[in-house]
């Protein structure tokens, strides 16, 4: 996920801060220091991060607090606020609510601008129940109606093409066909270049006044830097945009460029690819991603993606047991095996609250590795400990240790991971209960997280 540094930073200085009792400029200094570096370190145009950090001091600075808002969890609303306030209040989607879904995935070449529209054609297929069209119109690249063709065999969608033809040719083609054929979902392949030029942009031009696009999404590369700004402000002129589709959301990259661009735009993410397997897709909820960045976790993420592998009476199980802060070792070796099967480990461990500190950069084997030795320690406990952790005590520990083949120093770090995990999702339902609540004197930002309405 972008800003892994912001978020690291972000926990380590609200620690710092614990125990003052109200936020002035001295305990504000280091804390403000720390974002922006991270923000820096993550490609954040510098009058982004002006902004922000001047509306977060202004809004921290002399607040006084009560015995139930500490300061660490008042920086933690400022900042998620602040966050959410750039990025949407709330999810940004397709123009559903249409007779014909018309929708043109434009950008440079190398951004994943084919793979990313086989991803949402597979994602409305499957997600939305639409009959969907793939239209090959980038006649630029050799390669990219094979490629379009291949991917659109490989989730079993029509790719419309045309030999000999104009862009506005294959389009206008398409949509007659797909008009007689029943489609309601036409999704658009454009050209693309290596960087923008006047023929790129006079291909846009045309197709924007002859075809009334739906939408019109941005592909955009997340390890991209700042100079994604420019390039989204072009096209942007050229063909308005409705949104972006951020590709490679789940690497460690800098991130700042998206970041930057729906600051300096008011273009919102829509979508986000999250792995390279076709039905590693999706929606952007700014709310769960700040969420993540902050290292509360995304529980809501986490039960989706859960529901998609489990039966939906294991799925609620896992989120009762989560959301109670008082599950134990047999409950978390039951989340393991579901988690396995869940896919990318460093993904879903990102969901997890307190995950940014219990397993820093998480590389998926490393994690597989970690995840293997954790059911080792669990499963050489007996019945009785699984279930009361507080009998773990040096004795038992060391046989453990044993049992399981790993030393004494991992299996104490295992006890420790549960009891942070159950701390911080008794800070996360403290933050979204009385927190929010009682920080509304202080922030202009007055949203209940539990009253979102997703449009979709």
């Amino acid at each position: 996920m972008p800003f892994e540094q912001l978020s690291s930073r972000l926990t380590a200085i609200i620690t710092k801060i614990k125990g003052q009792s109200t936020l002035d400029e001295k305990n504000m200094e280091g804390m403000l220091r720390e974002i922006r570096l991270a923000l820096l370190e993550a490609d954040v145009n510098l009058s982004v991060i002006n902004g922000f950090l001047n509306r977060v001091k202004e809004k921290s600075i002399g607040i006084s607090l009560n015995a139930k808002v500490t300061p660490s969890n008042m920086v933690v609303k400022i900042v998620h606020d602040e966050i959410i306030s750039i990025l949407g209040q709330e999810i940004s989607t397709l123009k559903y609510n249409t007779p014909m879904m018309i929708v043109a995935m434009v950008g440079l070449q190398g951004s994943g601008k084919t793979t990313s529209i086989a991803k949402l054609a597979h994602f409305l297929k499957t997600k939305q129940q639409k009959k969907v069209l793939l239209v090959a119109a980038d006649l630029q690249r050799l390669a990219a109606v094979t490629q379009l063709k291949t991917l659109g065999n490989s989730i079993q969608v029509e790719v419309y093409s045309k030999e000999d033809s104009t862009p506005i040719q294959v389009v206008e083609s398409a949509l007659n066909y797909a008009r007689v054929n029943g489609f309601n979902s036409v999704l658009v392949d454009t050209a693309g270049r290596l960087s923008i030029d006047e023929e790129l942009m006079d291909e846009l031009s045309t197709l924007k006044n002859k075809i009334s696009f739906t939408d019109v999404l941005l592909s955009v590369d997340a390890m991209s830097g700042q100079d994604i700004i420019n390039v989204a402000k072009r096209f942007n002129e050229t063909i308005p945009l409705s949104g972006l589709f951020a590709t490679k959301f789940d690497s460690d990259s800098k991130g700042g460029g998206v970041f930057s661009v729906v600051s300096l735009t008011g273009i919102k993410v829509k979508f986000v690819g999250v792995g390279e397997k076709i039905e590693d897709l999706e929606l952007f909820y700014p709310d769960r991603y700040a969420n993540r960045l902050l290292g509360m976790g995304d529980i809501v993420s986490l039960v989706e993606k859960a529901q998609e592998t489990i039966d939906q009476k294991q799925a609620v199980n896992v989120a009762q047991k989560m959301m109670s802060g008082q599950f134990d070792f047999n409950d978390m070796l039951e989340q393991i095996n579901q988690v396995s099967k869940m896919g990318s480990l460093k993904n879903m461990m990102k969901m997890l609250p307190g995950a940014n500190k219990m397993m820093p950069n998480i590389d998926d084997d490393v994690a597989n590795a970690n995840l293997k030795k954790t059911k080792a320690i669990i499963q050489s406990m007996t019945k009785e400990e699984r279930a009361n952790p507080a009998l773990l005590k040096q004795p038992r520990k060391e046989r453990i240790a044993k049992g399981s083949g790993q030393p004494l120093l991992v299996v104490n770090q295992t006890i420790m991971q549960l009891e942070q995990t159950k701390e911080q999702m008794k800070q996360v339902m403290k933050f979204q209960g009385g927190a929010a609540s009682s920080l509304s004197a202080g922030s202009n930002t007055k949203r209940n997280p539990n009253k979102r309405k997703n449009k979709r």
